[in-house]
């Protein structure tokens, strides 16, 4: 699953105003900037970047493709970051945090949301709002999970870096 040739293609269809005011498809194409993280069930594929709140959302067709900037998981400082993720089935995440608000919806498939102390199953259609926490994302099940992911940069929550699990099972705080 995590190769390029088995890799889902997202469509995506950018919006805008040509210089005449006239609302029109800037955008309408395959989103390519997929990674693959080596040795990870994962395809992870941006979408979009901002990098400031509000956004510049300026009339005329010369926009920049934000969905073709290389960066990490955070968003850069005071913008955001939309992303769909492919997980396949793998027994185990990888635990991590940022510093973000992300809105994560469940487009299809199941997966695990693991936390320090608890896991949450989730579902098509159900939607996290997770704030900060230490969590990993795990397909303990037969079938790809496809989430759509809105990382929104916040404030330094302040409670320092992960720390390794009791249970060994990745990283908590």
């Amino acid at each position: 699953m995590a190769d390029e040739s088995s890799a889902p293609r997202n469509r995506r269809v950018v919006t805008g105003h040509d210089k005449n005011k006239v609302a029109k498809a800037l955008i309408d194409a395959p989103a390519a900037n997929a990674k693959y993280p080596s040795g990870e069930a994962i395809v992870s594929t941006l979408m979009w970047v901002t990098d400031a709140t509000p956004c510049d959302i300026s009339i005329g067709e010369g926009i920049r493709d934000e969905g073709d900037r290389i960066l990490g998981t955070p968003p850069p400082a005071n913008g955001t970051r939309f992303a769909i993720l492919e997980i396949g089935p793998s027994p185990r995440g990888v635990m991590h945090r940022t510093e973000t608000l992300d809105y994560v919806v469940i487009l299809s498939g199941r997966i695990d949301m693991d936390m320090d102390d608890s896991t949450v199953h989730l579902g098509p259609g159900d939607v996290v709002i997770q704030r900060g926490t230490n969590h990993a994302w795990v397909n303990r099940y037969d079938e790809p999970c496809r989430l759509a992911v809105v990382l929104v940069d916040a404030k330094p929550l302040g409670i320092g870096h992960p720390r390794p699990r009791e249970d060994g099972g990745g990283y908590r705080r």
